[in-house]
């Protein structure tokens, strides 16, 4: 049974706060100060939000934690087990069979080819002077996806989706601060003339901004629960538990521009941990022990956060006089103080939360991941597997029948070779014949393996990444594997999983695409230098002159754009051995090389075979129009010093 949150937390029953006053001047003049009834308020609204939300998704839980056991590739040990481990610890134990992760890696493969093409975001001008700006968009927030990694959010965004269903992410701005160089230059006179001295003074600047992603564990997910996976934007509020250090909350206070307070009250606190922040995961589980974050009280000051956006009207939350719904964002530190409280500034008006949730149904909040619905089978392949390595294990070892009156059992047990085995008194004169015996043992479990292999082609045909798509061919069947037949099956295969990908890619890469777009027209405070890369880049050149760099200020992103969200292609993944053939037929019929652009066709195969920088080849890449002119007028142009013969410096 799941533990169901309810209540109030222990720790607003005891007014530390009433002493302390640190003088704090909060945003619009609210009365913020812990122990306030407006802070009170807040509190509660926000908990019972939160404690909502957790009975809720916590009855996944269960489910979810057979998926880590699964793909941590450990099990409980009985007790035999953990004795004979410790007696000898190259004999086989009881193990996780790792083939659903084995599949997870093929599924991931897939995912992350189709999603990870550089640009990851590409975007078209909707109106003709939109155009320009439309690919400054793009090459900016391709900068912005390599300085803050974004394909490793991306990456375990789908891994989430894939094992629980769910994959959340955190669209944000984050803002680099540091010392930055700057060259300066002393020029002090004398009799004996200028003299220049150079140095480097380092001064405090930003360094770096851009768009981020952050990942949300679903274990700490606070959804509303009253809306689908696929409709958190419909909801009344959206949030979820983090963890941040008391030292570092101090240090973003203290920014000019931070928005957070109170926290100094959090100092007096012994507990700063919420309720809501357990470790409800078994991703650390090994051999039935599971390794927690140790709370080390004396060492570090963990404190848990309960961050929260809430679709609300102020009049009502006494947050201000209108009595329309504003999204607001508030920040809940162990459970009891406040820290954050403003309205939502975001211009995309949206939560900035994605979700990925691939085998979605359209109601439910937390729909099944791809390995749970393959957890039954990969349970008893788990059970095929042991049993027989069980039974193996009783067959290898002496199994006898002893007369303890005839044979000194001491000696039997000796385990070391060569031993001397002595007989008793009564036996001598008689000998050994009767006194040790073998006992016959039968491996009942030998067809298990060949069963096991009927399970894990059960488990190909249900996640739709078969053999090939995980790097191995067809065995087995007295034909040999033909190139139509793994053609067509790595074509079927494909398709699946390009459904996937398309779901992926409307669910969570479009939002997440549209807000990266919304966040750099409205946060990018500086010029940025972004290389001129990519399908536009020659005419990017062609306006910067000939740069590989250009400089993008602000106002050059304040245009209407269009995303072009991925189909879930892979390159190659569609590409057909038919338009090699077409390419050869066009190449050597002149009437279709007059109305098909030969050159296009080729660079659109070279891409869907794989190649990513087909442009670096092409021939004339400055567009330079060759001249013919007759000898007298080149021999004149030469005299004159205007033509140069190649090879002359």
């Amino acid at each position: 049974m799941p533990y169901i949150v309810t209540g109030e937390p222990s720790s607003w029953k005891n007014d530390i706060y009433s002493k302390q006053n640190h003088d704090y001047k909060y945003p619009d003049d609210l009365d913020l100060k812990p122990g306030s009834d407006l802070h009170k308020a807040l509190r509660d609204k926000i908990w019972r939000r939160a404690s909502a939300s957790r009975n809720e998704v916590q009855k996944r839980y269960t489910s979810w934690r057979e998926i880590d056991r699964t793909l941590t590739i450990y099990m409980p040990l009985k007790d035999k087990e953990e004795q004979l481990k410790q007696k000898d610890a190259s004999k086989p134990v009881s193990i996780v069979f790792p083939y659903s992760y084995s599949m997870l890696e093929a599924l991931l493969t897939y995912l992350s080819m189709a999603f990870f093409q550089d640009p990851i975001f590409q975007y078209d001008g909707v109106e003709d002077d939109d155009t320009i700006g439309a690919m400054l968009m793009e090459m900016v927030i391709r900068l912005h996806c390599i300085k803050n990694k974004v394909p490793l959010a991306i990456h375990t965004v789908l891994r989430d989706a894939l094992c629980y269903g769910v994959g959340v992410a955190i669209p944000g701005w984050k803002s680099v601060y540091g010392k930055r160089p700057i060259k300066a230059s002393v020029i002090t006179q004398s009799e004996l003339g200028e003299d220049t001295t150079e140095y480097v003074n380092w001064i405090d600047d930003l360094l770096f901004e851009g768009n981020s992603l952050s990942n949300i564990d679903p274990y700490m997910w606070l959804p509303d629960p009253s809306v689908s996976s696929v409709g958190i934007q419909d909801g009344e509020f959206n949030g979820w538990v983090d963890r941040d250090s008391y030292i570092n909350l101090l240090g973003r206070e203290s920014r000019s521009d931070s928005s957070l307070f109170n926290v100094k009250y959090l100092r007096e606190k012994k507990n700063k941990r919420s309720t809501l922040a357990l470790d409800e995961s078994d991703r650390q589980s090994k051999h039935g022990e599971t390794s927690r974050m140790l709370d080390s009280a004396d060492v570090t000051s963990p404190v848990d956060i309960i961050k929260m956006y809430v679709n609300l009207i102020p009049k009502e939350w006494n947050l201000g006089n209108s009595e329309y719904p504003e999204k607001w964002y508030f920040e809940l530190a162990s459970d009891d103080i406040i820290i954050a409280c403003e309205k939502a500034d975001h211009s995309h008006g949206m939560y900035p939360v994605a979700v990925a949730s691939p085998e979605f149904d359209g109601y439910s909040i937390t729909p099944i991941g791809r390995m749970e619905v393959l957890y039954g089978l990969q349970h008893t392949l788990d059970f095929l597997f042991n049993s027989h390595i069980s039974n193996v294990r009783k067959a290898i070892n002496d199994m006898l029948v002893v007369d303890p009156y005839l044979v000194n059992i001491e000696d039997l047990r000796d385990p070391q070779p060569g031993k001397l085995i002595r007989l008793r008194k009564p036996a001598w004169g008689r000998g050994v014949d009767k006194a040790v015996q073998q006992l016959t043992v039968n491996d009942i479990t030998r067809l298990n393996i060949s069963d096991s292999a009927y399970i894990t082609q059960w488990m190909d045909r249900i996640s739709g990444a078969d053999q090939s798509m995980q790097g191995a061919l067809r065995q087995g069947g007295p034909e040999r594997l033909t190139s139509m037949e793994f053609q067509g099956t790595r074509g079927s295969a494909i398709s699946r999983l390009q459904r996937l990908a398309m779901i992926i890619s409307s669910q969570f890469m479009q939002d997440v695409g549209n807000m990266f777009a919304v966040h750099a027209q409205q946060y990018m405070s500086q010029d940025t230098h972004a290389k001129i890369v990519g399908r536009h880049a020659e005419q990017l050149q062609k306006m910067f002159g000939k740069k590989d760099y250009a400089k993008i200020d602000a106002q050059s992103l304040i245009v209407n754009y269009d995303l072009i969200v991925r189909d879930g292609s892979i390159p190659g993944g569609n590409f057909s051995s038919a338009w090699l053939q077409m390419f050869q037929t066009i190449g050597t019929t002149p009437e279709l090389m007059q109305q098909f652009d030969i050159t296009r066709i080729f660079m659109y195969i070279a891409s869907q075979l794989g190649a990513k920088n087909v442009e670096d080849f092409k021939r004339n890449v400055n567009q330079i129009q060759p001249q013919t002119m007759p000898d007298e007028q080149v021999a004149r142009q030469a005299e004159a010093g205007n033509l140069i013969p190649i090879g002359v410096d």
